[in-house]
């Protein structure tokens, strides 16, 4: 089995001392560097290619949302995984948008960061529903008419069948769940799902799932049922 290779970036030496120690000790993960501000990444992660970099969102020089978007604009680019301290922080918003596959808090357990780390390199989002929630709800409430009208713009490119395989990712089921939902097989959402991320320009599920919520597509279908 090959390691996944992780680059941590973090301002705190002792966070980055406790992270070492703790993703050290798995078996299936190779900490290929560390980067104590976002100014160092790029060039770090051309050196060690990881797999996912595990990026702090507050530093002084470069802060995390800017190197993630410079990260994501690379055709190479790595899966990011934010670390915050905040439930709800525009900038981890900011994050995810940028193309940042998921967020976990730092006071996260362990056992979930390794968990997050790996879903991640495997290519599923990271989506806390506590804090993707509170996350959406502030998002639809930040200019919600602006960002509801150029949603559904975009929305429009989706067939029928796009279109509720996008709202069935903004719940947060996984692959299989969607499939039993839809009646339909896993590998038939895999293609959907592609097919969106193409058609909108999207860089992964999580932000299928913030365009889904920036439409109203979720709570039409509460309200339908």
């Amino acid at each position: 089995m090959t390691a996944i290779r992780l680059l941590l970036v973090d301002d705190d030496p002792l966070v980055r001392a406790g992270l070492s120690f703790m993703m050290g000790g798995a078996d299936d993960i190779e900490i290929v560097g560390e980067a104590a501000d976002g100014a160092e990444v790029e060039a770090l992660v051309g050196r060690t290619r990881p797999d996912v970099v595990l990026m702090d969102i507050r530093m002084p020089t470069v802060d995390g949302l800017t190197a993630t978007e410079r990260l994501r604009a690379r055709e190479d680019a790595p899966q990011v995984v934010v670390l915050t301290t905040f439930h709800a922080d525009e900038q981890v918003l900011r994050a995810l948008r940028a193309g940042a596959a998921g967020f976990v808090l730092k006071d996260t357990p362990p056992a979930e960061i390794l968990a997050a780390v790996r879903r991640v390199a495997a290519g599923d989002p990271v989506l806390s529903p506590t804090v993707t929630r509170q996350l959406m709800r502030h998002a639809v409430g930040t200019a919600a008419d602006t960002r509801r009208t150029r949603a559904r713009e975009r929305l429009a490119a989706l067939n029928d069948r796009e279109r509720e395989v996008a709202v069935a990712v903004g719940r947060g089921l996984a692959n299989a769940a969607i499939a039993t939902g839809l009646f339909m097989s896993v590998a038939t959402v895999k293609t959907h799902v592609s097919r969106i991320l193409a058609k909108l320009d999207l860089n992964n599920r999580v932000q299928i799932a913030l365009l889904a919520y920036d439409a109203g597509l979720l709570e039409e279908e509460q309200e339908e049922r």
